[in-house]
């Protein structure tokens, strides 16, 4: 009887130690599958899966009819990959991209070139359309309207963004918007297999979601702040 009460005794701690040993695991499995916070990922993993080790190259990136803002001639190339319903792309628009505007795109040091990876709804999916028609009729307001539909960006496809607030903001910025609507359904098709294609480039170069940024051979993979993009920036210049 006293050996079965100390066996009972021992049953309990030793559960406990047993207990606390796969919590550790599971812990440490979690963490290590914890996402990077400042990026929006690919919530189906069958969209623009990467090498294990791709080549990154400004050089080999697309830019023929892509948006852009800054000096065709400008020595240093940015392609940077966003979405309009992306809280990470408004932080990395709002901080890095607006510096670099004003400190390398208006002094003809650096060209910006935009490129689609809409994954995040509707919503999404619109604003791309309209960006692609408002980059056909008004080139010259692309990267004002770009901006500011980030500016008026709030919930993820439960506020401001849909096709009539989208238009109203285009409106505002003197552009035809009656144009741009018939443009949205007349080259729905065409403009929807460009911004497919931006997103699968993206991914041959490792990028799974947004903003994903590509200078000279880096990749800076999310909201990443302005000192990092600077860097980079001026080591690229160096090299001209």
């Amino acid at each position: 009887m006293e050996s079965q009460n100390i066996q009972t005794q021992l049953a309990v701690p030793i559960a406990i130690v047993v207990g606390a040993g796969i919590i550790a695991i599971a812990l440490y499995v979690s963490i290590g599958k914890t996402p990077n916070p400042s990026v929006a990922t690919v919530k189906n993993p069958a969209v623009a899966q990467a090498p294990t080790a791709p080549e990154v190259d400004i050089t080999k990136v697309k830019t023929d009819g892509e948006p852009f803002v800054g000096s065709k001639d400008a020595p240093v190339k940015v392609a940077y990959w966003s979405d309009y319903q992306c809280p990470f792309c408004k932080r990395f628009e709002g901080d890095a991209i607006k510096q670099l505007m004003t400190d390398y795109v208006q002094t003809g040091k650096v060209k910006i070139i935009y490129k689609d990876f809409q994954f995040l709804g509707v919503d999404s999916q619109t604003a791309g359309l309209i960006g692609r028609a408002v980059w056909e009729i008004a080139p010259d307001k692309f990267p004002q309207w770009h901006q500011a539909v980030y500016d008026k960006q709030d919930s993820e496809n439960s506020g401001w963004g849909n096709k009539t607030d989208i238009l109203a903001l285009t409106k505002s910025f003197g552009i035809d918007s009656v144009k741009v609507n018939q443009l949205i359904s007349d080259k729905a098709v065409e403009y929807q297999k460009v911004m497919d294609s931006d997103k699968a480039e993206g991914g041959t170069f490792g990028i799974q979601g947004t903003p994903g940024t590509i200078i000279g051979k880096t990749f800076v993979n999310g909201a990443q702040p302005y000192a990092v993009v600077k860097q980079l920036v001026d080591t690229e210049l160096t090299k001209k």
